[in-house]
């Protein structure tokens, strides 16, 4: 089955911002950095502690981010978000306050048709979140 993880592109902070997250969301971080990889000697000393891929995975959850940005830096925008299905309303609101810290609440958590929760959040990291508890995902299955 085809899988579709979230990718996360960061400006130097991605270590900070990844582990700010396994904080939210709990699981297991992993980074690699520019220094471990074959070819670090021949790159300034200054980009061999840059995170090349750090990998969050929390159950089913997986997010990965990166301070590999282009040339055009990073530009923040409000094309993508990242859904957050959690399976319980205790959840929800808990990964909703975690994740608003320092941010901004984008949209108040409140009741769905379907009786679950539904909100969002932008983080401190300009990462805007949506999450659901109803299990809407699993119906369409």
């Amino acid at each position: 089955m085809i899988q579709i993880s979230a990718y996360l592109t960061f400006a130097g902070n991605c270590r900070e911002a990844m582990s700010f997250y396994r904080e939210c969301l709990g699981g297991r971080l992993s980074f690699r950095t520019i220094g471990d990889t074959t070819d670090a000697e021949v790159l300034p000393a200054r980009l061999r502690n840059a995170v090349l891929q750090a990998t969050l995975v929390s159950g089913d959850l997986v997010l990965t981010g990166s301070d590999m940005v282009g040339e055009e830096g990073l530009i923040c925008g409000n094309t993508v978000s990242l859904l957050l299905q959690c399976n319980s309303e205790t959840e929800t609101r808990d990964c909703y306050r975690k994740l608003a810290a320092g941010g901004a609440t984008s949209f108040p958590l409140r009741p769905t048709v379907a009786g679950g929760l539904f909100g969002g959040v932008t983080d401190k990291y300009g990462h805007h979140w949506l999450l659901s508890c109803d299990n809407i995902y699993q119906k369409i299955q």
